[in-house]
């Protein structure tokens, strides 16, 4: 379900008789062949820091993308060592390493499938490319590039073209296992492949003429293997597609930039009746949603026809009918945001985009306490379904090949134009039933963002990270030659623009704009509300309603701009306001350089600690200006023992700090205290589970150390270890988005942005003596974009929460009620968490 080892990719093409077109490369896409086995996955990065989490927060950008080959592209795969614990094994589904074996089988069969290496999991595991399709020299598959190029880049020219409309193969994309204990999308891939190599109908043919059908067989090996929903890092991936922060999603990311499908199912499990998208409201306002619903609505119905057509049983078999929330469900399954796959892709030019829930649970609790023999037959019927969909989501494209590259054109020609969205109606989707009101959503798209340079930028740093990552999601950017004015402001040379006349606006605008306040009109959302980079990521970005941009001079970029220097004399100042100026920070101390905190929070580098700070303004990318300060207390290297969540530990270790994950578990069993500096817990440390032993030393180093608490979790232990006499109160638990904040300024939240995030948010209230409020909610309501809704009796709303303290702190503690880790995104937030746990300890 919705609720996050190498990727699996297969693609199926046919041959091609069309001339060579002439059409620009994309200004940001840097279109590479992929790996053979046993060569890297090419990279590209604006930086090539040395060090893991350095590279971790650069965020390289790599490419998948056709190169001057023909198909089949066949290789002959190592083989895994057999694994017998792989989880797979028990449900008789395909374990990981009977994977390469199948895939070197079917390329025998003919010459239509062929695999190539995407890149690797974050468990190590191989990530293949599987395409599947009819014979194409290297001359044809240059042509198909050309006009994926043309119709993203020359749409109008492109809805013209007669060998598009002719020739044109109209990707389609399988993405499967994403939740590693999902698993039958793999093997109902596998099944289809080979019936697509070896079928002799003429659908067959048709079909593979005239579409590439590309198959991540397994976008989650390592959960796969193991049977957890997360990768090795312990991430949601099918959270992760906008933050990118996995390797498992940036390959997803590349195979929507390169292969731009038209259609894509994501193959989930489990709802019982098979759940088929379209969704409820509300729905995606930077869409063209009339495009979208148009297809997802008409082959959600062919999928439903082919899925009951199997003739499973509530009563015999235990699987209900389908359903399609658009059209049975009022609320609660929603597409709003653009971190599941399917909400991504469309940013793309994929006009028809699903979830599919396969019916019969077999992971958590079933897995351990249904037979092999249950198991194993409701395995067999999900894999049966997950194929129905497949093979019906084929035919939905064979047979309106023609309507869907028409209106993937006709997205990226709104976005080049500035063209409105059109709303979706009776009158505008009229094959469509049931649309009302509730299912309008669309958005004013501004004339431009502007990501300033100079004064007007807060870090420059930040700025160059936000840039590269909209140059790895396809989205133009140009870097400005000379100063200019726009809209009303004068900006300094160096400032960014995105320009949002370009074809893939939607994307720019569902990063780069504050989002909406939808709280009143849904009352539950599915996931989070809220997520806006321009506000989280620490740079500041100024979006341009109207106006001209042919005054302003810029270049386009293909990546931003460095900015690490280091002043040539005397002593240094390092800022703390960005993750990678954490990451510095932590290696000096590493090395043992004597670095002094200043009032503000800074760091005071000394001038003997030049050469070092000159290698590692290189490695971050961060800059270490001059300084007469002196600073005050002298900062040490922390050692962090962290009860806490997956993305918070892995945005610890981006910011180089030595980490070590306890909990409950690891506590009872008898954990040393005399290496840890401070503890940080948001999560699987309960005081009443404790044993008492374990809480006296837990109690003791509390004593003499430093905590740092976030959310509920957090301030329980500091309420049970008596340490800041506050009062927490808990907001409404399911309460997210991006809020107003007002900072205190000092060692943490000096210089933060105004903007932070919460996620079931808590303040705090009757704070004691000694008790310093960091940060403050903003007051009245501070929610800016999201859904953060009162409980029945009023309570636990924004507006409870406005004006009530955020952080707080007090001798050797912080407490935290908003989110500044969450899922390794907000990535401007983290140094408030960084700089508590170098001040606390």
């Amino acid at each position: 379900m919705r609720l996050s080892r190498p990727v699996l990719v297969a693609t199926v093409t046919a041959t091609v008789a069309g001339s060579l077109l002439l059409a620009p490369h994309s200004a940001t896409a840097d279109r590479k062949p992929l790996a053979r086995e046993g060569s890297a996955t090419p990279d590209r990065a604006a930086k090539t820091p040395a060090s893991a989490a350095a590279r971790a927060l650069a965020a390289p950008v790599t490419t998948l993308a056709d190169d001057n080959r023909g198909y089949p592209r066949e290789q002959v795969l190592d083989a895994d060592p057999v694994n017998p614990a792989d989880k797979s094994i028990k449900l008789g589904l395909t374990p990981y390493h009977g994977i390469a074996p199948k895939l070197n089988s079917l390329q025998k069969l003919g010459n239509r499938v062929s695999v190539e290496i995407a890149g690797r999991s974050a468990g190590g595991h191989r990530l293949y490319l599987v395409t599947v399709t009819a014979p194409e020299s290297a001359r044809q598959a240059r042509a198909q590039e050309r006009m994926r190029e043309l119709i993203e880049n020359a749409p109008r020219a492109a809805a013209k073209d007669p060998a598009i409309k002719k020739t044109y193969k109209a990707p389609v994309f399988f993405n499967n296992n994403i939740h590693g204990d999902e698993w039958e999308g793999t093997d109902a891939s596998l099944k289809l492949i080979e019936h697509l190599a070896t079928a002799g109908d003429t659908k067959t043919a048709d079909l593979l003429a005239h579409h590439r059908v590309y198959f991540n067989i397994t976008a989650n090996p390592d959960g796969r293997i193991a049977g957890t929903r997360a990768n090795a890092n312990g991430f949601d991936l099918n959270r992760d597609i906008v933050t990118a922060s996995q390797p498992e999603t940036r390959a997803i990311r590349r195979i929507a930039i390169d292969k731009q499908p038209a259609v894509m199912l994501d193959l989930h499990g489990y709802v019982n009746g098979t759940l088929i998208e379209p969704t409820t409201p509300p729905h995606g306002e930077n869409y063209e949603y009339d495009l979208f619903l148009k297809h997802t609505y008409a082959n959600a119905l062919g999928m439903e026809a082919a899925v009951n057509g199997l003739g499973y049983t509530p009563g015999k078999d235990q699987v209900d009918p389908a359903v399609i929330p658009f059209r049975d469900q009022e609320e609660g399954w929603d597409d709003w945001p653009p971190i599941f796959t399917p909400q991504y892709l469309p940013f793309h030019g994929t006009v028809a985009a699903h979830t599919i829930e396969i019916p019969l649970r077999v992971n958590n609790d079933a897995y351990d306490e249904f037979p092999q023999s249950e198991l194993r037959r409701r395995s067999a019927i999900n894999v049966d379904i997950a194929g129905a969909a497949m093979s019906a989501t084929l035919d939905y494209a064979r047979e309106h090949r023609a309507s869907l590259v028409a209106d993937q054109i006709e997205v990226f020609r709104r976005g080049a134009a500035g063209a409105a969205q059109v709303p979706v109606s009776a009158q505008t989707v009229p094959d469509v039933p049931g649309i009302g009101p509730e299912d309008v959503y669309t958005t004013e798209f501004p004339r431009a963002y502007v990501i300033p340079a100079g004064g007007a930028q807060r870090s420059a740093t930040a700025a160059a990270r936000l840039v590269d990552h909209l140059l790895a999601n396809d989205v133009r950017v140009t870097r400005a030659t000379h100063g200019f004015r726009l809209g009303g402001r004068s900006y300094e040379k160096g400032s960014y623009v995105v320009d949002m006349r370009q074809p893939k606006r939607g994307l720019a605008n569902v990063l780069l704009a504050d989002g909406r306040d939808i709280s009143g009109k849904v009352s539950t959302m599915y996931d989070i509300s809220g997520w806006s980079l321009g506000r989280l990521w620490g740079a500041s970005v100024s979006p341009v309603r109207d106006g001209g941009l042919s005054g302003v001079p810029a270049r386009p970029v293909r990546a931003a701009t460095r900015v690490g220097h280091v002043a040539p004399r005397g002593d240094l100042r390092l800022r703390l306001d960005d993750p990678r100026e954490l990451a510095a920070l932590n290696s000096l101390l590493k090395d043992g350089v004597a670095v002094r905190r200043a009032d503000d929070g800074s760091a005071i580098v000394p001038s003997s600690a030049r050469t070092r700070a000159a290698a590692l303004a290189k490695e971050y990318d961060v800059a270490f200006d001059a300084t007469r300060a002196t600073g005050g207390a002298v900062l040490h290297r922390v050692r962090v023992a962290a009860a806490v969540t997956p993305g918070e530990l892995f945005a610890l270790r981006e910011m180089n700090f030595d980490v070590v994950p306890v909990s409950t578990g690891i506590l009872n069993a008898g954990f040393d205290w005399s290496g840890a500096d401070v503890l940080f817990v948001s999560a699987g440390l309960d005081r009443q589970d404790l044993t008492e032993t374990a809480w006296t030393a837990l109690d003791r180093f509390l004593g003499t150390h430093g905590l740092v608490g976030r959310g509920i979790a957090g301030a329980t232990l500091n309420t049970a270890a008596r340490l800041l006499a506050v009062k927490p109160v808990e907001g409404n638990w399911d309460a997210n988005g991006v809020v107003r904040v007002v900072n205190a300024g000092g060692p943490v939240t000096g210089g933060a942005p105004d903007h932070g995030f919460v996620y079931a948010p808590v303040w705090f209230t009757d704070l004691g003596p000694g008790v310093r409020v960091e940060q403050s909610y903003a007051s009245g309501n501070p929610l800016v974009s999201g859904h953060w809704r009162p409980f029945e009796d009023g309570s636990g709303g924004p507006t409870a929460a406005g004006g009530q303290a955020s952080v707080v702190s007090g001798p050797h503690t912080v407490l935290f009620g908003t989110e500044p880790l969450f899922r390794d995104h907000p990535k401007g937030e983290f140094p408030q968490l960084g700089r508590a746990l170098l001040n606390v300890s």
